[in-house]
């Protein structure tokens, strides 16, 4: 029976013993493949499914890789079916165009959408959708050769039953160019997570230049003060949570804008919501701490999943 041996100097190959080296010196090895890797990532770019999801299919002038021009959504996927996917796919459009670039072409998006659905079979996931200004001269500049499409399915462990949240020294710009887009230009939000990371905390919460809570890196924030659910207004520069405006039609609440130090102290309870959280009680914000999660959050998620099955008709 033939054996197999490795060979540390070639990756990702194994070699299979034909014969006795006694019979054929020169031929007792010959290289067998390995088997190829199983992953449950999916990719489309621009109307074709990649063979491999990890090949390189973007050109390097491409303008959303060299100066982060471009617009993106995540969305939950539970057995197969993307959560609240119209809405996702209106707040696209709109950060296309806030960004400068046409609306992308719908019909494009959702036939990647379902090639990597078809070819997924995700029992819980996310879907990442992008759309960039395409390849352009290097410099801030766009060309001409039209936009960059790519759509992504990947696997996600579930959601952590809290979090731990970390107020960070940068604010966010409100009255920016880009405030409230969900763009790909994602480096503020890099080193504030890593910030919280490196506190033991799981996401980090701005407050915006007057000193206004505003949100999280990748999350919509929640708090309770006398009784009342509140959550910062869409003008503190926040993005519009697709999850956000759920809860807020599910279970109520005030947008009322306040300074983040005053919520870090007074807030009775405090939440995260977002696409891939739903709804998460936060149990430690900075120095303060919470034992368990307070009855209006508690009804909140509650709701949450009770209501959830409709998100997936919008």
């Amino acid at each position: 029976m033939p054996q197999t041996a490795p060979n540390p100097g070639v990756l990702g190959v194994s070699w299979v013993r034909t014969e006795s080296p006694e019979q054929h010196p020169e031929e007792c090895l010959r290289p067998c493949p390995a088997s190829p890797t199983v992953t449950p990532m999916h990719a489309w770019v621009d109307g074709s499914l990649l063979p491999d999801p990890h090949a390189r299919a973007v050109r390097v002038t491409d303008h959303g890789l060299t100066v982060g021009d471009g617009v993106f959504e995540t969305l939950k996927v539970v057995d197969g079916r993307p959560f609240a996917l119209g809405p996702h796919l209106d707040r696209l459009e709109r950060s296309a165009t806030g960004l400068g670039l046409d609306a992308p072409d719908r019909d494009a998006v959702l036939a990647g959408v379902r090639a990597v659905l078809d070819a997924a079979h995700l029992p819980l996931g996310r879907l990442r959708i992008t759309v960039t200004g395409g390849p352009a001269p290097m410099g801030s500049g766009r060309g001409d050769e039209g936009q960059t499409i790519t759509v992504v399915a990947d696997e996600m462990p579930p959601t952590a039953p809290s979090a731990a949240i970390v107020t960070v020294p940068w604010p966010r710009n409100e009255r920016g160019a880009t405030a409230g887009l969900k763009t790909t230009s994602y480096a503020e939000n890099v080193i504030a997570l890593a910030h919280a990371k490196s506190q033991g905390a799981d996401e980090a919460v701005f407050a915006n230049t007057v000193g206004d809570l505003c949100e999280g890196t990748g999350s919509n924030i929640f708090y309770v003060v006398d009784g009342e659910l509140r959550t910062p207004t869409l003008a503190s520069g926040c993005l519009a949570g697709v999850t956000r405006a759920l809860v807020l039609q599910w279970c109520g609440g005030l947008e009322v804008d306040a300074p983040l130090g005053q919520v870090a102290t007074r807030a009775d309870e405090v939440f995260l919501v977002s696409t891939t959280r739903d709804v998460q009680p936060v149990l430690r914000w900075d120095g303060r701490t919470w034992a368990e999660p307070g009855p209006i959050t508690r009804a909140a998620a509650a709701t949450w999943a009770e209501r959830e099955p409709e998100g997936y008709s919008l």
